[in-house]
């Protein structure tokens, strides 16, 4: 009877994670698609897409996600595309770089709501499937350092304009401040990108990753609180 139990119990838990690593599958697929149409898609398809992308966002905002970092992504790159058409080409083509602006949005927002939906490992674990591991270790594993870096950039900035660096958003209106951007923020940041990618090959090879053929793939217990 207990082993029956234990039986049923573990055929419950495979179900269960088989059934997340196909959803994991489907929204893979569902991001790549939504984010190839894009770039793909003529202009006027391009509300009904923002209309779909709508949904992801709404959908990310309830599982607590924060679309800050994408609507401050937009507003910079839309105040450099437009700068840029405005001086090479004139006022009569701002509309094109809005345009080109809009997509490069709806092509971020479906990668942003899946690092929100998705854990990492379940990503590793889908694209492993026709990927070597290696490589879908990599993925995961820049798609879990994301909210890290993305802190991590705060900190350093915070810190630097404590420090008195020219770095405001009133001080980088004069471009003769980007400068200091790059040393003060960039460089920082890089060295620190640089210092975790040697911390995890480190971890990995410590774990003997890359060794078996067919490799374990660990489910988080967060899978199941969220």
């Amino acid at each position: 009877m207990w082993a029956s139990c234990r039986r049923l119990r573990a055929l419950r838990h495979w179900s269960y994670e088989r059934r997340e690593t196909a959803l994991c599958a489907l929204s893979l697929l569902l991001v790549c698609v939504l984010s190839a149409c894009a770039f793909v898609l003529p202009a006027a398809l391009l509300l009904p897409l923002a209309g779909l992308n709508g949904l992801l966002v709404i959908h990310g905002l309830l599982r607590r996600g924060s679309i800050w970092g994408v609507l401050k992504l937009g507003l910079v790159q839309l105040s450099i595309t437009l700068s840029l058409y405005l001086i090479l080409y004139g006022v009569e083509y701002l509309a094109q770089g809005a345009v080109v602006v809009a997509r490069i949005i709806l092509a971020t927002i479906p990668g942003w709501w899946l690092c929100i939906t998705a854990a990492p490992e379940r990503i590793g674990e889908v694209l492993s499937a026709f990927l070597p591991t290696k490589w879908a270790f990599v993925v995961a594993a820049s798609l879990s350092l994301l909210p890290y870096m993305a802190d991590e950039i705060r900190e350093i900035y915070q810190i630097q304009c404590l420090r008195g660096a020219r770095i405001t958003p009133k001080a980088l209106r004069n471009p003769k401040n980007w400068s200091e951007l790059v040393y003060c923020v960039l460089f920082p940041v890089l060295i620190q990108l640089l210092k975790l990618s040697r911390q995890m090959a480190v971890a990995a090879q410590s774990r003997h990753f890359g060794l078996a053929q067919r490799p374990t793939h660990w489910h988080s217990p967060r899978d199941k609180n969220d």
